[in-house]
């Protein structure tokens, strides 16, 4: 944890920026909302497209309001969105070709497909767009900046927690989602990493699923039933973590199998305290909208990003810790 802390000297005055400007960023989303995304015309403001895996869970809305205050602070026109399934790399294309065709002069964009994003994301660079890429990377050497949790070091994060955890023989269930999907796969390499050189774990079983709670609940159900000698599930982002922990609960097995989970909402917060997940990672969605955007406002001004790439910090919470103040701000950003 002293790597974690010595990270957040940038990232944690993010977290408490967010705090002032929540209220704009609510204003931003409303406007956004009745205003839509039409071409740049004279005397308007740059215009920034936001596309994203998806909208709907709270990391995304946490985004997309570090992005709101970025935009209010640098006079940015943005729009935010995402397909309904983080799996939809086709209709995430369409929409980067959207945002071109509408004027857009940054693309602030997480990729669903390491490779399947990679043609668009080059026409749209070749077009003249920038693009600043945030959680999830593309493959394009085209890309002015990347931002976001370092994967494998948050993977490695896991690992340890499931580690400190355990001191008998581990037998450890990963729960992935899309094996297409940059972040998931070099989690997942961060994670083994530290796990494949311990000499108490004596078996890693992968399964990938489709990112919904349900999939994810099915899946880990299913996992435990053929491998019943899992004491320990890790799984890597906020919908898988959810299936997870009502696999756990509808198994009634929170006491044999320990539980390394990602992100963090009401619900995954309520399994900590309860017990059918034992640690999360946290990352810091707020930072990733929030620098996303303000490259994008250097880049949209004609200026290069003094950095092309910024890692954002990812903590572990517990329950040992959970109830303490600087933990309480990373879970409950908004409270």
């Amino acid at each position: 944890m002293t790597e974690g802390k010595e990270k957040k000297s940038r990232t944690g005055a993010i977290f408490e920026k967010g705090k002032i400007f929540f209220c704009l960023c609510l204003a931003t989303v409303l406007g956004i909302s009745l205003c839509g995304c039409g071409g740049r015309a004279e005397n308007r403001k740059p215009y920034v497209a936001i596309i994203t895996k998806s909208t709907t869970s709270t990391f995304w809305k946490t985004v997309f309001a570090g992005a709101s205050a970025a935009a209010t602070e640098y006079n940015l026109d943005i729009t935010f969105t995402g397909p309904e399934k983080e799996e939809d790399y086709a209709l995430q294309n369409q929409m980067v070709r959207d945002a071109m065709n509408n004027g857009a002069e940054v693309i602030v964009f997480s990729a669903v497909d390491y490779n399947a994003n990679a043609d668009v994301i080059n026409e749209a660079a070749q077009r003249g767009v920038k693009v600043v890429i945030i959680d999830s990377d593309v493959n394009s050497d085209m890309v002015s900046c990347r931002i976001g949790t370092d994967n494998v070091e948050a993977g490695r994060q896991a690992a340890q927690a499931a580690l400190a955890a355990q001191e008998d023989e581990l037998y450890v269930g990963i729960v992935n989602y899309d094996v297409n999907s940059a972040n998931g796969q070099q989690r997942e390499q961060g994670f083994r990493e530290i796990m494949e050189e311990e000499e108490r774990v004596k078996e890693i079983t992968t399964i990938n699923v489709v990112s919904t709670t349900e999939d994810a609940r099915v899946g880990t159900r299913e996992l435990i039933s053929e491998n019943p000698r899992i004491n320990v599930i890790v799984t890597f982002n906020e919908w898988t973590s959810l299936g997870v922990g009502w696999a756990i609960r509808d198994l009634e097995c929170s006491d044999s199998i320990h539980v390394v989970a990602f992100d963090s909402n009401v619900v995954s917060v309520g399994m900590l305290e309860t017990g059918e997940v034992d640690a999360l990672i946290v990352q810091n969605p707020y930072a990733m909208g929030y620098l996303g955007v303000e490259a994008a406002s250097m880049l949209a001004s004609g200026n290069n990003v003094p950095e092309t790439i910024v890692n954002t910090a990812a903590f572990i919470v517990t329950r040992d810790n959970m109830f303490e103040q600087e933990y309480q701000k990373i879970l409950f950003f908004f409270d």
